[in-house]
């Protein structure tokens, strides 16, 4: 027998996320792991009349490619999948690792070459989000990979996931419009701001955010979702961050970050575990120098670390700044081939203020209304 809520999650992702039309053309990608979720998307595709294409990987489809691909053949990108970010109306990924922990031991440069390689598709598709042309939406299926990273059984994993989507089962989608409308206050009480600042644990940076836009994310292009986002001006970074949590990417965990700011550029950079790692990838370019993006997690269901940036970015009390790339849609001009997203807990003694007035303090906002 499905979950029951699995087919709620489904349909929330085609009838509302991406508000699938008679004629769309949708592709979805995922691996076999999410066989359950995938085959109930494609039918919720079906009923609301449009065109599903389904791009499905084996579970070791990453490594075998990191493992015997040349340099060349992991920097090639299939042109028929940049024929989809170019033409289809609309893209649904789902995340669903069986083992997280597979590409640990993989060189770091394999890692930055597939990221360069990957960059035509992903800066394709990043542009036709922010002008609207595509409507893409990322979720998670919760796997016995995901449950051990977190720490959890598969059971209390999946209860974990399907209430950080769907805080009222019963309606999903009102949810998160409700959501929409009380977030959005906070967006245009930002609106017109110049200076943002963040103080807690080893933590003191500043931002300019003149000119820039903040983005309301309600289950839009996120499913959870629960952040405010924007870009900061490119040369504008000052000072110094401390990330509580581990950044986990291709399989590494990176703990203990500690970055250091000057003119917008990452100028010092260390790391308790894995720092070579964590040099690697801000060498990528130029661009993974700087922060394409500035964030503030809303969602208070995901309360505790997971290993999952969908769902660690969205931590109720947290912040985040990612390295690379920044989405045109904030009025971020960062380019790089990387967007990698570093979490800090703000719930004991930080402070954000916009314009010195506070707007944050001990992972809650504190302005009136």
């Amino acid at each position: 027998m499905i979950d029951p809520r699995i087919e709620k999650l489904a349909g929330l992702l085609v009838e509302y996320s991406t508000a699938v039309q008679p004629g769309d053309k949708v592709y979805v990608r995922s691996t076999t792991a999410a066989t359950p979720l995938i085959e109930a998307v494609y039918r919720k595709i079906f009923q609301a009349g449009g065109h599903p294409y389904l791009w499905i990987e084996l579970p070791q489809q990453p490594f075998l490619l990191y493992k015997y691909g040349s340099e060349e053949q992991i920097r090639h990108f299939p042109e028929p999948y940049q024929k989809l970010a170019e033409t289809y109306d609309a893209y649904i990924r789902i995340f669903a690792e069986e083992n997280t922990k597979a590409l640990t031991h993989i060189e770091p440069q394999k890692v930055v070459w597939f990221n360069q390689g990957m960059s035509r598709y992903s800066k394709r598709l990043v542009q036709r989000m922010s002008d609207h042309s595509i409507r893409a939406v990322g979720t998670l299926y919760p796997t016995s990979g995901y449950a051990q990273d977190a720490e959890m059984s598969l059971v209390e994993y999946e209860d974990f996931v399907y209430c950080a989507c769907m805080p009222d089962p019963e309606d999903p989608v009102g949810f998160w419009r409700a959501f929409s409308e009380r977030q959005q206050r906070i967006v245009q009480w930002l609106d017109g701001k110049r200076r943002i600042q963040v103080t807690g644990p080893e933590t003191d940076l500043t931002v300019d955010i003149g000119g820039r836009k903040f983005i309301n994310c309600d289950a839009h292009v996120n499913v959870p979702d629960g952040e405010i986002y924007t870009g900061p001006v490119e040369d504008s970074a000052e000072g110094c961050v401390y990330f509580s949590y581990p950044a986990v990417i291709s399989g590494r965990e990176v703990s203990g970050i500690r970055l250091w700011f000057e003119k917008g550029r990452v100028v010092k950079a260390s790391a308790e575990k894995n720092e070579d790692f964590l040099l690697k990838l801000i060498n990528t370019d130029e661009g993974s120098h700087r922060i394409g993006e500035f964030a503030i997690g809303t969602n208070d269901r995901i309360n505790r670390f997971t290993g999952q940036i969908l769902l660690d970015e969205k931590i109720g009390g947290s912040f985040h700044l990612a390295l690379g790339f920044g989405y045109p849609e904030t009025g971020s001009k960062n380019e790089s081939s990387i967007h990698w997203d570093l979490i800090c807990d703000l719930r004991n003694g930080g402070k954000i203020t916009a314009d010195d007035q506070l707007l944050y303090e001990n992972g809650r906002f504190v302005i009136e209304g």
